[in-house]
């Protein structure tokens, strides 16, 4: 009898001992506390140190030449009205000589026309004829004297010779450029952003710039929004922004990479959680909210902005509360959890 006994307890003992091994593990997160206070949306965007339109300058040969002399090397600076390349003169000066030797010859014609007119010798057709001929000869003699005054490519403002790609005796064309000339001290960040993100940035917005597509180099400091394009690329369907940095610490380079952090709007009183937080579901996000038990439950949120790994949550949570950060992944709804212990000055 006593065996008997010792055996129902000792069954007893094992079959509790299982269910507690049953219960599942609580699963070790992160977690953050749900906090209320300023929050700034951050549009980040790449972009390139580009001259200002009106300050850069692109300069190719006036009509089919070739490159008789290159008086200027990329970097060097220039004043307005330095000579940079010279093509070869011959063409163009008998261009020009045949130009005015035409007009000479029209302008006689259309005299001789007039007075034949007036005698009654010529019909009023023939005046007009003439005077047309005139007036043609008139635009090539410009033209040819233009090309004349182009066939040495003069630097139209100071700054800089940037591009260079003239070849002693080499052929040149007028649909090719074969130096350009920019104002360094006259550059813009130029930003190519999405439609909804540009939709979000106006001119005055402040920025803040920092060297690399990475954003990995150095602070060029803060800037200003000068505008925003109104019309959308057809290849790259991104709008371009123009931006102006105040005081940068060094010189920029013409198109060097920057990172844009641009400020879009700011909340006094925003909720805000860890960007880690945020779980996809579809086209929508939620979180899981962990109570005062341990257990985390699945909550849909709507989310605002993002900046610095943060979220602005605009409807689904208050301010007080613990949602799981790192770990969110890994857990179903309505599990149990087990919260790191967390570091001071973390939220």
């Amino acid at each position: 009898m006593k065996r008997l006994v010792t055996l129902l307890v000792l069954i007893a003992a094992c079959h509790g001992g299982g269910h507690e091994a049953d219960q599942p593990a609580a699963a070790p997160v992160a977690t953050a506390t749900v906090r209320q206070g300023p929050f700034t949306e951050i549009v980040t965007a790449i972009g390139t140190v580009a001259p200002r339109p009106g300050h850069y300058a692109e300069l190719a040969a006036p009509a089919p030449t070739r490159v008789a002399r290159i008086l200027v090397t990329p970097g060097q600076r220039v004043a307005v009205g330095d000579t940079l390349v010279v093509f070869e003169q011959a063409s163009f000066d008998a261009a020009a000589h045949a130009a005015d030797v035409a007009l000479l010859a029209a302008r006689h014609a259309a005299d001789r026309a007039h007075r034949l007119v007036a005698a009654g010798i010529l019909p009023q057709k023939d005046a007009d004829q003439a005077d047309q001929d005139l007036a043609a000869a008139q635009t090539a003699a410009v033209t040819a004297r233009r090309n004349a005054d182009l066939s040495a490519l003069r630097s139209p403002l100071a700054g800089v010779v940037t591009r260079l790609s003239a070849v002693m005796g080499g052929p040149a064309d007028p649909s090719q450029p074969v130096v350009a000339v920019a104002d360094p001290e006259m550059l813009d960040l130029v930003f190519s952003l999405s439609v909804e993100d540009a939709s979000r940035v106006h001119a005055g917005d402040s920025l803040l710039v920092l060297a690399g597509e990475q954003g990995a180099g150095d602070t060029l400091g803060p800037g200003r929004i000068r505008d925003v394009g109104a019309t959308v690329d057809s290849v790259t369907r991104a709008v371009t922004v123009r931006a102006h940095l105040s005081r940068p610490p060094r010189v920029l380079r013409i198109g060097e990479a920057v990172r844009g952090r641009i400020a879009v709007r700011t909340m006094p009183h925003a909720i805000v959680i860890p960007e880690l937080a945020l779980v996809p579901n579809g086209e929508s996000y939620s979180v899981f909210v962990v109570d005062s038990e341990g257990i985390a439950h699945l909550t849909p949120v709507r989310l605002g902005g993002r900046a610095d790994s943060l979220a602005e949550i605009l409807s689904g949570l208050e301010a007080g509360e613990t949602v799981v950060t790192t770990g969110a992944y890994g857990i179903t709804d309505s599990a149990r959890v087990r919260p790191a212990p967390r570091s001071a000055g973390k939220p």
